[in-house]
């Protein structure tokens, strides 16, 4: 399988909103908008490596909204608890951590917190510890993925929240689907397209799920990709472009379902940026058919259909 070079140019820099604060996170909203966390300091690890969910002193984030004309900035000053991940919620935003913990006789960290677009806190709520991924939909269905310690517990959670691998929730945080088809030890990569199609890649099994019909009537199908160990995936329900997987990250395959329930060979791809340079410790999200990349201050993206024309 030959490898094709495709190069990308950033559409934002973030330079003039860093002063004073390091990024968290990247990711696609539902929008099509990207929301970067930042921090004004990371919060450091316990001894023992552990990442902390309650902080021992107060930090400040900063929500960043980046269309590609427009940057809108959003502090929310005084928090404590460790937040990675940011998403739209209709008018609001949805920050959570990845971890929480349950110390016992119904008491346990609430880790999501919803925001007005001022910073103020509206509420919080469980979404349960070893979050691996998090997006929610225009219409405000928060789906959460886990990776294996929130499926098989840690940090105090005997019965884990994440048990199933992957869940929906309200945007009040009541739990409106579960995941009974597939067996996840750890879900490496969730991409929700819309309320009607999200898709999910799963470890041991590396299979592709898709979840059909919305949280009530729903049915899953599965297809096997033939990679192992893949980050995250983009798709427009034809094509599927794949992180490589193990011992390839930061290289990726572009494949098309040729036959329903199979995914051809596919074609490498490397992509660089304006130097042509191979991204290798780029942050990447996944959401549709889009593929985000970024590195030091820098935004860059990729749609599936402009990747195809590329490739032609």
């Amino acid at each position: 399988m030959s490898k094709r070079n495709i190069k990308l140019m950033p559409f934002a820099d973030l330079s003039a909103y860093m002063d004073g604060f390091e990024i968290v996170s990247t990711q696609w909203g539902a929008d099509g908008k990207v929301y970067v966390l930042l921090i004004n300091q990371v919060p450091e690890r316990k001894r023992d490596m552990f990442v902390q969910t309650h902080l021992n002193q107060t930090y400040t984030y900063k929500v960043l909204i980046v269309s590609q004309q427009h940057v809108e900035e959003v502090g929310i000053w005084g928090q404590t608890y460790n937040y990675h991940y940011v998403q739209p919620l209709h008018d609001h935003l949805l920050l959570v951590g990845a971890r929480c913990t349950y110390y016992g006789n119904d008491q346990y960290d609430l880790n999501a917190r919803v925001c007005d677009m001022k910073g103020n806190p509206i509420r919080d709520f469980l979404l349960g510890d070893g979050i691996q991924s998090v997006q929610v939909t225009r219409n405000g269905t928060i789906w959460t993925s886990y990776f294996d310690e929130g499926i098989f517990g840690n940090y105090g959670w005997s019965d884990p929240i994440g048990s199933c691998g992957l869940l929906a929730w309200d945007e009040q945080g009541n739990k409106i689907y579960q995941n009974r088809e597939a067996d996840i030890a750890d879900c490496y990569a969730l991409n929700v397209v819309n309320e009607d199609q999200v898709w999910f890649y799963y470890y041991t099994d590396f299979e592709l799920g898709c979840i059909s019909g919305g949280t009530v009537d729903s049915k899953v199908t599965f297809v096997k990709p033939n990679i192992s160990g893949s980050s995250g995936f983009s798709t427009d329900g034809y094509h599927f472009l794949f992180d490589a997987g193990y011992g390839k990250h930061g290289t990726f395959v572009l494949k098309k379902m040729d036959k329903p329930g199979r995914l051809t060979k596919g074609q490498k791809i490397e992509l660089v940026n304006e130097a042509n340079n191979p991204f290798k410790q780029a942050r990447q999200d996944f959401r549709e058919q889009r593929l985000l990349l970024s590195e030091e201050n820098l935004l860059y993206q990729l749609t599936i259909e402009e990747l195809v024309y590329r490739l032609d």
